[in-house]
Formats: C-alpha cells, structure tokens, sequence
C-alpha cells in the first residue's frame, strides 16, 4: 500500500532525531503500544510492552526468554520453525482443527505434549495466530478456548501473533477472540505493526506481557536479549509507530479502506481458485489465501510438478509474483499447498495501488481486471 502521508510527515519531522530508542522502546512507544491494547480490551502497563525493529527479532527474544521447546500449529508462519531450531529449542507441529488454521486441535495438542513429555521433553512455550498467516482465516472463539485451556492445563504459557487483526475483512460479521482475554495471565500478545499499520520498510514489533511476576522475569530476559542483537527501533520510526499506534482518524480510515480492498480482491482470487477444482477456505483476514492443489495433482503431475517446491516454482513463474509453497510454513513436502498473495494484483505502480486503495468498485478498475483475469488464467489452464 501507498504510504499514509501523514505518517510520512511524522516521520520527516522526527528524521533528525539520531539515537535509537533503548531496548524494550522508549516510553512514548510503549505508551502508544498499551493504549492500543486497551482499546482492544487487554489491559495493562506501559511497563509490560517490549518493542523491537521487526516481529522475527522480538519473537526470537520472546522464545529465548522463555526456554523449553516449542510447539505450533502445522501450517505456521514460515519463519516460526526457523527460529526456534536457531536457538537449539526443540519444536513441534500440532495439527489444526478442520475449521480454520493457527490454532492447535486441542486432542492433538495434549497428545502432543503426552508423546513429548515421553520421550523426555519439555514443551513450556505454544506459539499460535487466531487472525492466521499462512491460512487467512479467523479461529472461531470456541475452538480458541478450547486450544487455550488444553495448553494452559497442560502448563504452556502462549505466545498469540496477532499482527493481522486489524486486517479483518468481516469485522462485523467476524468475533476476534484473543487468548490474552481468556488467559490474562498465561498469555504474551505479539504484534507486527507493517500487518495494518506501518509500511514494511519501516520496521516495528510490539509484545504485551502479562501483568504478572514471572512475566516481568520474561520482559527483562527480553529485553536482554533485544540488547545482545542490538535489536533496538530506530527513533525517528519509533515516532511514527507511536502515532500510528494511537490510531487518529487518518490511520483507521487507511485500515478500513485496506481491509475493504483486500476483502474484495481476495474474494474474486478465492473464486479463480475454486473455478480450477482446486480447495481453499475462504480468505478471512489478511492479504492472501492459502490454497490446497491436491485435486490437481494428476494434472500438476504431467507439468513436472509433484511436490510444494516444483509447485512454488511453477506457479511463481506463471504468476510473475511470489507463491511460496506448503513446505515453508510446515506442511509436508508432498502437499501441493501454496499461499497466494493478493498484492500483486492491486497494481504495478505506486499510482496503481493508489487507485485501488480510493476506489468504490477496486473490481471495475482496469488494471485490477486485468491482474485477475491473468490469474484465473493460470488457474484455468489446470483444470
């Protein structure tokens, strides 16, 4: 998306500033972080946020903390595994319900945690997303309490990514449950402002630890080791995130418009990919989906592609953007599963992406029909 001009004034007016903010975010960002939460119904202190330059820095600090090994729901974000072998965390996938992606099935998780624990391991930390990367769906709030109590009863604390809540297509028709509302004390809430609220380039994560005593043992390890990687938010970004994060009318009237776009857009992807006899659920949140090509397999076969990593290249080549197959967010190598992103198909140029950010029929558009009947067209030629 084109970015706010007024968060780019924030941040011209805060270029001469030129020392970092220190480890964890300085006060004023903080500060910014708490209030957002509190609209959102999770209540807390200042002094329970952490910040860093970027969600995978902040997670790596967040597992860290915590010690143990690791569980998360199959597919996941591609970059969750990853971290966690990196700091030599023993990590496990749990199967997700057949409803939606991002949360463990709560059978599986405590068989999970049973066969773990028999083989002598110690899984402490459960990391999930109920707005879901790769999946784009919302968990329904029953099965995330479910999800939670397993977890909890079993002595998980929770990690809950929830960069993409503000990004819900529905929110009207749509009940967000965040599991820090169910598990005040059991849950660290961690959220990548570039989902809604900040351009990519600029890079923000906030986390929200409970209000606990060992959570503040948590926060502290944290922040020790945001300042061992120099992990620290660069000042004149932190200015804009701190205005960001108080959502004026400018901010959430760009988040609605995004959401409203990225609605319409992903729902006619969703349609091309259905009208192939390929499998998705329908995109919830987000800008993308999550879509599953096994009942093409035969005709995959015949194009030399048999496996996630033939299909990604395949498709990436055909689409001209990225299609990132199943196998880098967990799922196996021989499903053909690939996660979509609707991005490309708002425009080529910054000028594109404009119009279809102002637009009241994105679908009428030239250059958005134009991207979408392109990639029906892939699509069309695999049935």
């Amino acid at each position: 998306m084109p970015v706010l001009p007024e968060l780019a004034a924030v941040l011209a007016a805060a270029s001469a500033r030129t020392r970092p903010e220190p480890p964890g975010g300085g006060p004023v960002l903080r500060e910014a972080a708490r209030g957002y939460w509190d609209r959102r119904g999770l209540h807390g202190t200042a002094g329970g946020i952490a910040a860093a330059p970027g969600a995978q820095a902040l997670l790596l600090a967040l597992i860290g903390a915590h010690g143990g090994d690791v569980l998360m729901p199959r597919p996941c974000p591609a970059a969750w595994m990853p971290q966690a072998r990196l700091l030599g965390h023993p990590a496990y996938h749990v199967p997700t319900p057949a409803e939606c992606g991002g949360i463990p099935d709560p059978y599986a998780l405590l068989e999970t945690v049973r066969r773990v624990r028999a083989e002598g391991g110690r899984p402490k930390l459960l990391l999930l997303s109920v707005v879901d990367d790769p999946t784009a769906t919302v968990a329904l709030p029953e099965l995330v309490r479910e999800a939670c109590e397993a977890a909890v009863d079993e002595g998980l604390h929770i990690i809950s990514e929830e960069t993409w809540r503000d990004t819900v297509h529905r929110p009207r028709d749509t009940v967000l449950l965040s599991p820090a509302e169910m598990c005040p004390d059991d849950v660290t809430v961690l959220a990548d402002l570039s989902g809604a609220l900040l351009p990519a380039a600029w890079p923000v994560a906030v986390a929200r630890f409970p209000d606990t005593a060992r959570a503040a043992v948590r926060h502290a390890r944290t922040l020790d080791i945001l300042t061992a990687l120099g992990a620290l938010v660069a000042g004149p970004v932190a200015h804009a995130a701190a205005h960001a994060l108080g959502e004026p009318d400018s901010v959430r009237d760009r988040i609605q418009r995004a959401a409203a776009l990225n609605t319409e857009v992903a729902a006619a992807a969703h349609r091309a990919v259905l009208g192939s006899g390929a499998l998705a659920r329908p995109p919830e949140a987000g800008c993308h989906l999550y879509a599953d090509l096994g009942p093409l397999r035969s005709r995959l076969a015949g194009l030399g592609v048999t496996d996630s990593m033939e299909l990604e290249e395949y498709l990436t080549g055909r689409l001209g953007a990225p299609a990132p197959g199943g196998h880098r967010f967990g799922d196996e190598l021989g499903a053909l599963r690939v996660r979509l992103g609707t991005g490309p198909l708002l425009g080529a140029t910054p000028q594109q992406r404009a119009e279809s950010l102002a637009a009241a029929k994105p679908l009428e558009l030239a250059h958005v029909a134009r991207a979408l009947d392109d990639f029906a067209a892939v699509f069309a030629d695999l049935r």
